[in-house]
């Protein structure tokens, strides 16, 4: 494929199907529940009817505005920047690992700009616990990364996966994919871990003033990190099987995705919500783990 092509699929994939799964883990959580649950399709109306309703702003501060835009736009590039079934992205030539996780940050600062806009008190409660979260969760992820990167002598996601794909499992690499797998769950804001949000103590926290089409850019790329984040884990860590066929290793790659997001849906739905400082101390050890596996690639294990 022309990269293109390839980023038009990549978009397509995180636009479209990023929803999808989002109703699916909600069907799931209703199943365990014992309750009939919403309609698989009720991501779509959701975002639907938030596009239609007004833009109510408590401000004219533009970055009301530009925050959630940025959101969004910062996360689709992020799905050009990474492989979805492919050996290498579709921009791997203009951005590698640095450049994607740049982008990621982006994606979260943005947010944190728009909270603080609002000058409401319990948006500033939600960023700051967000801020405090995510300033940890990110060294997680780059410590896990880095691990590749170490045993592969490239930041080129390509040359990870290939690496990977040539000499099996490692220890390291194994030892790293703990780490990140835990970091999924608060990247995307699920139970235990949704603590910036927190529906029944700061009522969304830093969403609180957001409303109509700034509300639905938010809730769709909460979605599509869902996607952007397992396929960055699955790719790097569990690359296994690959066809050399892009379609089949797209679908392949779509799979195992889906039974990821399950079992973080799973999680979200048999756990209580963890207190900041819970967390905190929680992903402290969690970066123990993936300085462990650093070291480990260090010295070629």
């Amino acid at each position: 494929m022309t990269i293109s092509t390839l980023s038009i699929v990549n978009l397509l994939i995180i636009i479209l199907l990023a929803p999808l799964f989002e109703g699916i883990i909600r069907k799931l959580k209703a199943i365990v529940h014992s309750r009939k649950g919403p309609p698989i399709l009720q991501p779509y109306l959701d975002i639907i009817k938030l596009l239609g309703k007004e833009d109510l702003r408590v401000s004219n501060n533009i970055l009301i505005v530009l925050a959630p835009i940025v959101c969004f736009a910062s996360v689709l590039m992020v799905a050009m920047l990474i492989p979805i079934g492919s050996i290498s992205s579709p921009l791997e030539m203009g951005g590698d690992v640095i450049v994607t996780i740049y982008f990621m940050s982006l994606a979260t600062f943005s947010i944190l700009i728009g909270a603080a806009a609002t000058e409401s008190p319990y948006a500033y409660i939600g960023l700051t616990r967000e801020m405090m979260l995510y300033m940890i969760l990110e060294v997680i992820v780059v410590v896990s990364i880095l691990t590749g990167v170490v045993r592969s002598g490239s930041f080129q996601f390509s040359k990870i996966i290939l690496w990977n794909l040539k000499n099996g499992p490692t220890l390291s690499m194994i030892v790293a994919a703990i780490p990140f797998f835990l970091v999924i769950q608060a990247m995307i804001a699920k139970l235990p871990f949704d603590v910036a949000e927190a529906e029944q103590e700061i009522m969304e926290g830093p969403f609180i003033e957001a409303s109509g089409p700034r509300l639905a850019l938010f809730k769709w790329s909460f979605y599509a990190k869902q996607i952007i984040y397992t396929s960055i884990f699955l790719e790097i860590f569990i690359p296994w099987p690959k066809t050399y066929n892009l379609p089949t290793d797209m679908a392949i790659n779509l799979g195992k995705v889906l039974i990821v997001m399950l079992l973080v849906g799973v999680i979200d739905v048999t756990n209580p919500r963890l207190r900041i400082d819970q967390a905190i101390r929680y992903y402290t050890g969690v970066s123990i783990i993936a300085l462990v596996a650093l070291a480990f690639a260090s010295i070629g294990v």
